[in-house]
């Protein structure tokens, strides 16, 4: 329990919103996006980007899709001004990507901002100021009307300075910072002063962007709030609806979602989540919850490996290992239930259907992984978990009741050594358990094998036991009852199975026998691979014979049957 009280806290109250359409709308197509790792992201590290980090972070947003980059700060930051100006003078900016930089509601500010960008084929000025209750009084010491003859002075002032350079075509961004803690009739009232300072007009939209400065409710009120502004803003037709939701309930990603339910049509956000405090929005989430919904985001993360290694190296920040379709373990299934059912959903899944793998929301293909690491075993592991990566990478294909036996063999080691157990050790379990046996134990040498009166084969088998040498002769319907008989064990086989390790040529065969015998509870397993078949049957009877630990009778009982 916390030692204080909660009553300390006030919760947001509801909006009355009684008529809402969100909840039954859907979202089918990708917003606007805009990255705001530049600016948002960069201030939150804890040490800034270089002006050449920049450059080359600024390029990768560019591949991955980005329209709009909010590449910085310019009025508060020589590096950021520095950087605008050095990807506008060097041509770095392509004709279909708009810059956007921001500023706080000061004319010098202002000025510098526009000095920043000028020449530009289109650039988004962003303005901003804080509307909320708390900063009104605390921070600024400012009534309504003062804060709205601010936003009403400020946008002139910025009109006026872009007006006087046509050669580039300007955007006002207006946001009323922390937004979600601000009335809605504060809030409005602030919007529409800013689009009427601003004269939008067709050909002259405005952005109105709403932040969740400090995420303060549930994503449904944010929702609420954003649907009461989508319908009560002037000039909505000339009107780009924003969101910038920051994370501080760990709810931003729901939070844009239900705002673009609710209207908007633009998100602002960073790459992993990346900005101050718990972070701006996720886009890269974002964009592929779109994606496993059917609705291309249109940004590219066709190599998310190779993204969130840049990301790390641009920022400094580690992409957590279970971060959503990122993390090097998100398709990662350790638990024995799951490996089962991603095993038989791989098994089942048509290259053209609609993708329908158990616990895999999306195709990790589709983001340039791979599917080595989607089952792995541990101790929590399951049989699922094991056949999946035998047959995967040694194109072992286990029966049902073999992946209980073989299964309970890889936890033991598993349990032992306290760690997760790789693929190739698995192999090595398997063949210790099924194709190897010490000089003492039961193995085999040789056969011959002919074809016998009334349809009977013949066998000459030859094997070595606790160091001798041994050769027998025996007839049966096939190669396995034949050599079942030659060797004189008590040991019935239960089921029998063969099939082919690879293609081609040079595949090769592998068979598995069940069987059981008196005094041993239930059945085991006997395993032989070799390039021929019969070959390959005979070895996996002396392997179930090994592993049953029959006894075999001494070599002056040799005969033919």
């Amino acid at each position: 329990m916390l030692n204080q009280p909660a009553t300390k806290y006030t919760a947001f109250p509801p909006i009355a919103l009684h008529d809402r359409q969100w909840p039954s709308q859907q979202i089918t197509k990708p917003p606007v996006w805009l990255s705001t790792d530049l600016r948002d992201g960069n201030q939150a590290l804890f040490e800034p980007m270089s002006v050449e980090t920049k450059i080359r972070f600024f390029t990768r947003l560019v591949d991955i899709g980005f329209k709009e980059v909010e590449v910085g700060f310019p009025s508060a930051s020589q590096t950021d001004f520095h950087f605008v100006r050095r990807l506008i003078d060097e041509k770095r900016i392509p004709d279909d990507v708009t810059p956007m930089v921001i500023t706080q509601a000061r004319e010098d500010l202002i000025a510098r901002t526009v000095e920043s960008v000028r020449g530009a084929k289109r650039a988004i000025v962003h303005l901003y100021n804080a509307t909320a209750p708390v900063w009104r009084k605390v921070v600024f010491n400012m009534e309504v009307p003062q804060v709205m003859q601010l936003i009403q002075d400020r946008v002139a002032y910025l009109k006026k300075l872009t007006d006087a350079a046509p050669e580039t075509e300007w955007v006002l961004q207006y946001s009323p910072e922390t937004f979600s803690a601000t009335e809605l009739d504060v809030a409005l009232q602030a919007c529409n002063t800013a689009i009427e300072a601003w004269n939008a007009r067709p050909g002259r939209p405005v952005i109105i962007n709403l932040p969740t400065t400090v995420e303060n409710a549930t994503p449904n009120v944010f929702a609420d709030q954003i649907e009461w502004m989508h319908r009560h803003l002037n000039q909505r037709e000339h009107v780009v609806l924003s969101v910038h939701p920051h994370n501080d309930r760990g709810t931003g990603v729901a939070a844009a979602e239900l705002a673009q339910m609710a209207g908007a049509q633009r998100v602002e956000g960073c790459l992993f989540g990346n900005g101050e405090r718990c972070g701006n929005v996720d886009i890269v989430t974002l964009a592929l919850n779109l994606y496993t919904q059917g609705v291309h985001p249109r940004l590219d993360f066709s190599d998310i490996n190779a993204v969130a290694r840049e990301v790390e190296e641009f920022t400094q920040i580690a992409t957590h290992p279970r971060h959503p379709y990122a993390g090097d373990l998100v398709f990662t299934a350790f638990s024995g239930s799951h490996q089962d059912a991603i095993k038989k959903g791989f098994a089942a899944q048509k290259a053209d259907a609609i993708w329908e793998v158990p616990y895999l929301p999306i195709d990790p293909a589709d983001l340039g992984r791979t599917y080595d690491s989607v089952i792995r075993v541990n101790s929590q592991s399951g049989k699922g978990g094991v056949a999946y990566l035998l047959e995967k990478d040694h194109g072992v294909v286990l029966p049902r009741r073999m992946q209980v036996e073989f299964s309970a063999v890889v936890q033991r080691h598993a349990e032992a050594a306290d760690a997760e157990v790789s693929s190739e050790e698995i192999w090595k379990l398997f063949k210790n358990t099924y194709l190897r046996a010490e000089h003492t134990e039961l193995t085999y040498i040789s056969h011959h094998l002919q074809e016998g009166p009334n349809d009977q084969q013949i066998i000459d088998l030859s094997w070595r036991w606790q160091g001798d040498a041994q050769t027998r002769k025996a007839a049966g319907s096939g190669p396995v009852e034949a050599a079942c008989k030659a060797l004189g064990v008590d040991m019935q086989v239960l089921s029998f199975e063969e099939r082919s390790m690879g293609s081609g040529a040079d595949a090769l065969a592998i068979a598995i026998v069940e069987g059981s015998t008196s005094g041993v509870q239930g059945s085991r397993f006997g395993v032989g691979i070799h390039r021929n078949t019969t070959t390959a049957s005979v070895m996996a009877l002396i392997s179930l014979a090994r592993r049953l630990e029959v006894s075999l009778p001494e070599p002056a009982d040799a005969k033919t049957n």
